[in-house]
């Protein structure tokens, strides 16, 4: 995270980058995940323009459209898997941009360096097509039938599978979940509120099916501890920690868990936590629902986030047109 080993050069970009990385963690609150992503981004930009300008003190005076746009063809080039060859993403090359733009907007406005690079200088390049994959819901249904109901963990892993189909979210706020969210009373409302990116607030609803599971798997619950969804397996629960967080379960706790039952229920495609919030727009998409609704249940900020799935009621469209008009 920042630092302030950076000489007293106040123009300095290392200097700056630390002062913004302060600014979106403590001023804008903003999540540790999106701190650490600009960390990462701007850390990799201050490395390479010292390179660039074979100097340990860059000066952000220095930074201009040539600049950016011999970074961008060094980004181009990079390989992200020298293994296989294979260069970074056009989509993860424009976060780093982003991340660009985002530092230069707060020099100007919240600095008050007015000679710097103006961020909407800094042009983005094409995004590469996505696609997102889904389950069709024969798949949804094969796949919740593997989990060993017999044990606890079994239970709380179809109830983290339910939630997941149920609600859209994304991995890091399901296991952020703990018990007081999700109470009797919330589970008896189906709806609860969960903070997103951006500490961004949104409402999302459980079906009787989630809530049900939800409920069967706190009552095999006999301890105390805070979070909602914890392992049974694993290293031993660490010391002084009354509230349970070292049993919370993790990202790849959960990632493993999904596609062992994936595997299980004989789905050749990489299921993963995202998959299943694909399939839940995809569901609600098929069924009817407007795009703005489903922009609103997924947290996007923007509906051309929402509009990947476009392709999925086209096809839709194509469907019902067939059905109703193909004589």
């Amino acid at each position: 995270m920042p630092n302030q080993n950076h000489s007293a050069n106040k123009n300095d970009i290392g200097y700056l980058i630390d002062q913004f990385l302060q600014y979106c963690e403590v001023d804008r609150n903003l999540s540790q995940g999106t701190v650490k992503m600009y960390h990462l981004y701007l850390k990799s930009f201050e490395s390479w323009a010292k390179e660039y300008f074979s100097s340990e003190s860059v000066s952000y005076k220095k930074i201009d459209q040539d600049v950016v746009r011999e970074f961008r063809m060094y980004l181009n080039r990079r390989l992200s898997d020298k293994r296989h060859n294979e260069t970074i993403q056009r989509n993860t090359q424009n976060r780093y941009l982003t991340a660009l733009r985002s530092f230069f907007r707060y020099l100007i406005i919240e600095v008050n360096l007015n000679d710097t690079l103006p961020p909407d200088k800094i042009i983005l390049g094409k995004q590469d097509p996505r696609v997102p994959k889904f389950l069709a819901p024969d798949q949804v249904t094969d796949l919740f039938k593997v989990q060993d109901l017999s044990k606890k963990s079994g239970i709380r892993d179809r109830a983290i599978l339910e939630t997941l189909f149920s609600t859209g979210l994304r991995i890091s706020e399901l296991i952020h979940l703990n018990r007081d969210d999700i109470t009797p009373q919330i589970l008896e409302r189906k709806e609860f509120a969960v903070i997103g990116k951006g500490r961004k607030v949104r409402t999302v609803y459980l079906s009787d099916v989630a809530a049900g599971w939800i409920r069967k798997y706190q009552s095999t619950r006999n301890d105390s501890f805070k979070p909602l969804f914890v392992r049974y397996s694993g290293k031993s629960m660490e010391l002084n920690d009354p509230e349970g967080e070292s049993l919370r379960l993790t990202p790849r706790s959960v990632q493993r868990l999904i596609k062992k039952y994936a595997l299980k229920a004989g789905i050749s495609q990489n299921v993963t936590p995202h998959v299943l919030r694909h399939s839940f727009a995809t569901d609600l998409l098929i069924a009817g629902a407007d795009l703005r609704s489903v922009q609103e249940l997924l947290g996007h900020a923007d509906v051309s986030t929402t509009q990947i799935y476009t392709h999925v009621t086209n096809k839709h469209l194509k469907e019902v047109h067939e059905k109703f008009h193909g004589k």
